[in-house]
């Protein structure tokens, strides 16, 4: 077994005399670089580094795809396709920013319910790989790949009968929107060799940002085991089982990194248990877990307030932009992302402060109640762990303020 490497958490953006650095930049040089806050900012050595330390750290044969909509910024997207297996896309234009990249289209997967004809179509003209949603789908593909004379590639995302325990966002295990019901797929697969497309695999994913190694240890046992009864019916022979993701990173006060050390030990006896597997590729596919930690987000503060008795820092960034940050992103309850205060004139006092953008509305928060180094109006907000699930899961239309910028340096 691979020698263990940690998780490690989570300062990746040191602060010297007062100021962030990103990339070994001061972020107010960064700043100028943007030319503007809000900003998003992404250290393009540290998505290496969560990169090489899965490929350490997981057994050889696991490969590595890229979620496009954890961040699906080109250059992110660019810079990805060259570290990892493949590419996941939920759209026609991540389709077409995956494509850009010269991955080859074999290795890019299209997922997603309600997909219509003519993002099916694109599909299947650049002969990447579609996670069928529904039998109804299934013959849609077949239907448009004669009307093109090609033979659509596909694998069926399979809805398990199981959840992912202490996930962030359970995927399966009940009735869902995504996949079909591993009870209704015997027949189905048992078919397969009439209908006129060509399988490739299984996309079984049941859940989302897990720090639980035991959950994910028990998600992948069972979906080995569900994988191994789905291909007893099948008649065709397939490429590559993808097991999903689901790998977790710390947000918020008392989360504790995910320790994978557990996880890639299990995987690697599945491996060996499963030897009807031994020439299938095993997939891992991956969004938050890659990018989340490699970025910021940065606003200037504008305006400085005491309203009985509790201080506001009035940023030009906000909720539009960062729209999990706020807690409007499908927490019950709000908690504060990790916060830094970035100021060319740093000072040793602390305050207890919210932070609150531009928005005409309550829910525009940054940071509710947080004890902070003392800021002052021109000092930059930091909200970290920023790089998944930013600019393009936010409403940034919202009130017509200016739109965020992003850079990868």
């Amino acid at each position: 077994m691979k020698k263990s490497v940690s998780h490690t958490p989570l300062n990746y953006f040191p602060v010297k005399h007062g100021q962030l650095y990103i990339a070994d930049i001061p972020l107010e040089q960064a700043i100028a670089i943007v030319g503007q806050t809000p900003a998003y900012l992404y250290d393009r050595k540290l998505i290496e580094q969560r990169v090489e330390s899965l490929r350490n750290t997981l057994p050889d044969r696991i490969l590595l795809h890229y979620a496009i909509k954890a961040n699906p910024m080109p250059a992110v997207v660019q810079h990805l396709a060259a570290l990892v297996d493949g590419l996941d896309v939920a759209s026609q234009e991540e389709m077409h920013s995956a494509i850009n990249t010269g991955m080859q289209h074999s290795e890019i997967s299209f997922a997603g319910p309600g997909k219509k004809d003519s993002e099916l179509k694109a599909a299947i003209a650049a002969g990447i790989v579609i996670n069928v949603e529904s039998s109804n789908e299934l013959f849609r593909i077949e239907r448009i790949g004669k009307e093109l004379g090609l033979i659509p590639n596909i694998a069926i995302r399979v809805n398990p009968d199981f959840e992912l325990k202490a996930s962030g966002m359970k995927m399966s295990g009940g009735p869902k929107q995504f996949g079909i019901d591993a009870e209704q797929l015997p027949e189905l697969l048992a078919n397969m060799g009439n209908i006129a497309v060509n399988f490739e695999g299984f996309h079984i994913f049941s859940g989302s940002q897990n720090l639980k190694n035991e959950a994910l240890i028990d998600a992948h046992n069972k979906t080995f085991a569900l994988a191994d009864t789905l291909t007893q019916y099948l008649k065709v022979d397939f490429r590559f089982i993808n097991i999903g993701g689901g790998f977790g990173i710390p947000y918020f006060p008392g989360d504790e990194p995910l320790d994978l050390q557990p996880v890639a030990e299990n995987l690697a006896r599945l491996l060996d248990e499963y030897s009807a597997f031994k020439d299938k590729q095993i997939i891992i596919e991956l969004g938050r877990y890659l990018v989340g930690e490699a970025g910021i987000y940065a606003s200037r503060i504008i305006d400085k307030k005491i309203s009985r008795g509790l201080t506001y820092l009035v940023t030009d960034g906000g909720l539009h932009h960062h729209l999990s940050n706020s807690g409007n992103f499908g927490q019950v309850i709000r908690k504060n992302y990790p916060v830094r205060i970035s100021s060319l004139k740093p000072t040793s006092e602390t305050e207890t402060v919210s932070i609150v953008g531009p928005l005409c509305t309550p829910l525009d928060t940054l940071a509710d109640k947080m004890e902070l180094p003392r800021a002052e109006i021109g000092d930059l907000v930091i909200i970290l762990q920023s790089g998944a699930y930013g600019k393009t899961a936010s409403p940034e239309n919202f009130l017509g303020h200016p739109q965020v910028k992003e850079l990868l340096l």
